[in-house]
């Protein structure tokens, strides 16, 4: 694999990866500079330090990919020394010069390159611990994200049980479903505008006259209803109680002559027409009438 030149680039549009294929690359141009010194050569031009570049880069590629493939084909995962030994002989290189070249007088020494510290890392994002390589992963492979990209923590908050704090949240949905329904019944229904040049502008509900104004005044609201209901249900056991009593049962004889004394002294019975004066005329004011409860035998 030949990896091309690049050419320098603005730092902040650069990835990860460029950044190091660019700093791989500057250090191969430092290597065969250096080699060319040591050649005596005084200057180079650019497009031929380039050209020994990618030769020494394409050479160094061609080796690590032998020798990659000469240690998988004895089922291991990781080359040692003689893959590349053997690479190299098959590559036509003359092993045993190595030591020589290795140990020559005028070899230049090339300083490594400064280490650059790690960013600093906010405290309010470092969570828990973070991972490191496992042995079957090598070192050069990227480390795993910061934990707090992947850790989540699960909040629950406490239900608000302040009786002002429920107070004014009532409220306020109240007051914004209020709006909400004033602003669909403008868009929807007849309005009414304080201007006449400009209709549109501060709409008012046109108000419907009601042939029965007082009916709303009369209505009963959901609360009596419902205090109503709990009132009569009340009752109505309580009078299931006392009719089923034994101690409260009222004979026949004994109701008859109740009914006779209960007669007007002109022993007439009451017409009813008498009832129908006395009674109401609103449906809504009349007294309840509760069922019968009929006693088992």
């Amino acid at each position: 694999l030949i990896i091309p030149a690049r050419s320098g680039g603005n730092k902040s549009n650069t990835s990860p990866a460029e950044n190091y294929y660019l700093a791989r690359r500057r250090t191969l141009q430092v290597v065969v500079s250096s080699l060319l010194t040591e050649c005596g050569f005084e200057s180079a031009e650019k497009a031929a330090v380039e050209t020994l570049t990618e030769m020494m880069q394409s050479y160094i590629t061609e080796v690590g990919r032998c020798a990659k493939a000469s240690c998988e084909h004895t089922a291991r995962s990781t080359p040692t020394l003689s893959d590349v030994v053997i690479t190299l002989v098959e590559m036509g290189f003359n092993v045993d010069t190595l030591p020589a070249y290795s140990k020559r007088s005028q070899r230049m020494v090339i300083t490594a390159p400064p280490v650059t510290n790690a960013p600093v890392i906010p405290k309010s994002l470092v969570t828990g611990q973070k991972r490191t390589h496992p042995a079957y992963i090598p070192s050069h492979f990227p480390e795993f994200p910061d934990p707090h990209t992947y850790i989540k923590t699960p909040t629950f908050r406490e239900p608000v049980s302040e009786y002002q704090v429920v107070r004014e949240k009532a409220a306020s949905q109240r007051r914004d479903v209020e709006r909400a329904l004033t602003r669909f019944m403008a868009k929807t229904g007849e309005t009414q505008s304080l201007f006449k040049d400009d209709l549109t502008a501060f709409p008012l509900i046109a108000a419907r006259p009601s042939s029965i104004p007082y009916l709303s005044a009369l209505l009963p609201s959901e609360l009596e209803l419902q205090t109503l209901e709990e009132t009569d249900s009340s009752e109505q056991d309580d009078q299931t109680d006392t009719e089923n009593n034994p101690n409260n049962t009222i004979h026949d004889d004994a109701g008859a002559d109740k009914e006779n004394a209960v007669l007007p002294p002109g022993g007439g019975v009451p017409t009813v027409k008498s009832n129908e004066e006395n009674m109401i005329d609103n449906p809504y004011l009349r007294p309840v009438k509760k069922p019968k409860v009929r006693r088992k035998k």
